[in-house]
């Protein structure tokens, strides 16, 4: 009975409302449409080359998300005067074609394949000691920011970028940052999404945890993070006060806690712009969340080609 009423009501009621945020249904329509678009220019988007000795940016992306990494590589390289290594992270759904289109479009990037992410997972945190993380792994893609990129050996700071943004001018406090790491960087967001109290999240960290913190950019230190006490987060946040889709954000807070941070400026790197700011392309970086993402399908990529 309870499967018939999501079907018949709750489903379509959340639908419903869905459209209703962007516009309409036929609104939503011509957003989507505006995506395909999107994902059919990316195949055109020309080659960006990987510096060998470049500073390494960070994406976890695949099958649904590469046409945004291409062409948030495509701006970054465009504004960049620094070379860069880009590591693209496979989310599970890379396939033949997929690598194929990277090494085409992305030579000289670094591809860390699902095996290779395995065998770092077994490695750093294997799933009988760490059963929390890896069921988390099976059902929350976004965890994977965490896990599958920072058991990655080699550089110990990595800066991880979400796919959905784009550069319009040289991110200099970024680039600086590239250079020479040594506390952790963010974005700061439009309005608070840790999907977990203040209160819980300070109590378990046993610290103070920094208010707005946006993972769309977001540097941190490996060699740091104390997996088991990561481990021991998850189950705590859920036992308590439920699943959330911030999970991952929420632990990124906790783990920076009142660490000193390079913290991006709020004017020029922008989470969830309008439509006017997108128009005039104000800032050096959006992040397209939420409502902005009407204006990243159907204005702002058209910018870049």
């Amino acid at each position: 009975m309870q499967n018939l009423i999501n079907f018949l009501y709750r489903t379509p009621k959340a639908r419903l409302k869905h459209f209703a945020r962007f516009g309409g249904y036929i609104n939503y329509r011509k957003m989507m449409a505006s995506r395909k678009m999107m994902e059919k220019a990316s195949l055109n988007l020309p080659p960006v080359p990987s510096a060998t000795n470049g500073l390494p940016v960070y994406f976890l992306t695949g099958q649904n998300y590469l046409y945004q990494t291409l062409f948030c590589i495509c701006s970054l390289a465009r504004v960049s005067k620094i070379k860069l290594k880009f590591v693209l992270v496979d989310d599970g759904s890379f396939d033949d074609n997929l690598i194929g289109r990277v090494k085409k479009q992305l030579p000289g990037a670094d591809l860390v394949t699902a095996e290779m992410i395995s065998q770092n997972l077994q490695h750093v945190i294997p799933a009988a000691q760490f059963p929390n993380l890896h069921k988390k792994r099976a059902v929350y893609p976004h965890i994977k920011k965490l896990t599958d990129i920072h058991t990655l050996p080699g550089n110990s700071w990595k800066l991880v970028l979400d796919s959905d943004m784009l550069f319009w001018h040289e991110p200099l406090e970024i680039l600086e940052w590239l250079s020479a790491p040594n506390h952790p960087l963010h974005m700061v967001d439009c309005g608070e999404a840790y999907g977990y109290s203040k209160q819980l999240m300070e109590e378990l960290a046993a610290t103070t945890v920094k208010p707005l913190i946006n993972v769309g950019a977001i540097g941190l230190n490996s060699d740091t993070i104390n997996w088991r006490q990561l481990e021991h987060w998850v189950a705590e946040l859920e036992q308590r006060e439920g699943t959330s889709y911030y999970l991952e954000q929420a632990l990124s807070a906790m783990l920076i806690g009142d660490k000193s941070t390079t913290v991006l400026p709020t004017d020029k790197y922008i989470v969830n712009p309008g439509k006017e700011t997108v128009a005039a392309r104000n800032g050096i970086l959006h992040h397209y969340v939420d409502l902005s993402k009407e204006y990243y399908y159907k204005l702002a990529w058209k910018k870049l080609v």
